[in-house]
């Protein structure tokens, strides 16, 4: 049994109604609702849920469903598949999972250099993580601080900037960065083994976060994904909204612990040329 608790503002005062029963996937949910917290017209009420099923987007269904006096799950859609529930997982531990990558970058040894940047190897994986960066602070000027969230709190969508070339650019921003410290590493090697890991983590990740934003925004978000590619960017001229909705203060705030960890990253890198 999962149980979870939503507070929802009714539509009108009158609505609520004592039970729901809703077919779904290989389970049921019941919905059980109290009066609690009533405050006029416009007062809210906890709702108790208890789902008895095995699949967790029954949960996720219903968790953005506010303004509305009823809880809406899909009747009959099928459940996730085990690639999606893996995305589930790791979304939540997305921020530690490359740490391993790091480990082996710092702890493999590589070809001898008399000093770090004295090849061009390395000066390419510089390159690299510039690139991967700055399509980063490109992607979080337009969706802000939403894109560090750990839960599944979901923010407004978003379709401009590298959102209109590319659904996932703060990924591909990641890609980049770890493929471009294994090039400034002088392991070479390594980095298609990076790459193929990461691109399987993020697939992983973004079935799971296209499940819960088609859930919320229904047919704005099939026609966003139909125009805008998930992995390979558009050729063509970003769309731009009047304004961008954060400042670029915002945007260096939100990012700023990416921009000290590729700062310690080099520095780590210069010590082991140094050491080595």
């Amino acid at each position: 049994f999962h149980a979870w608790r939503l507070t929802l503002e009714p539509a009108k005062p009158d609505e609520w109604r004592p039970t729901d029963q809703v077919e779904h996937g290989r389970g049921e949910a019941v919905g059980r609702r109290s009066r609690r917290q009533r405050q006029g017209h416009g007062g809210y009420a906890t709702v108790e849920v208890r789902i008895i099923t095995n699949d967790p987007f029954v949960i996720l269904a219903g968790s953005g469903m506010s303004n509305s006096s009823t809880t809406t799950l899909r009747p009959g859609e099928p459940g996730p598949d085990a690639l999606t529930r893996a995305g589930r997982w790791l979304f939540g531990r997305r921020t530690w999972l490359p740490l391993p990558i790091a480990a082996a970058l710092l702890l493999l040894p590589a070809p001898y250099a008399p000093r770090l940047f004295s090849t061009p190897l390395e000066w390419v994986g510089v390159l690299v993580v510039l690139s991967g960066e700055l399509l980063r602070i490109w992607a979080v000027h337009h969706i802000g601080v939403i894109s560090r969230t750990r839960s599944d709190r979901l923010g407004p969508l978003v379709a401009t900037g590298p959102f209109s070339l590319v659904r996932n650019p703060l990924y591909l921003g990641n890609i980049l960065l770890w493929v471009g410290f294994s090039c400034s590493a002088r392991l070479v090697w390594l980095a298609p083994i990076v790459l193929a890991l990461l691109a399987l983590e993020y697939h992983a990740i973004v079935r799971w976060e296209e499940r819960l934003l088609e859930a919320r925004f229904g047919d704005g978000y099939r026609a966003y994904a139909a125009r805008v590619p998930r992995w390979v960017p558009l050729l063509r001229l970003p769309t731009s909204g009047e304004t961008a909705p954060f400042s670029w203060r915002q945007t260096f705030f939100s990012e700023r612990g990416t921009l000290v960890a590729i700062a310690g990253g080099y520095a780590l890198l210069w010590i082991k040329s140094n050491v080595s």
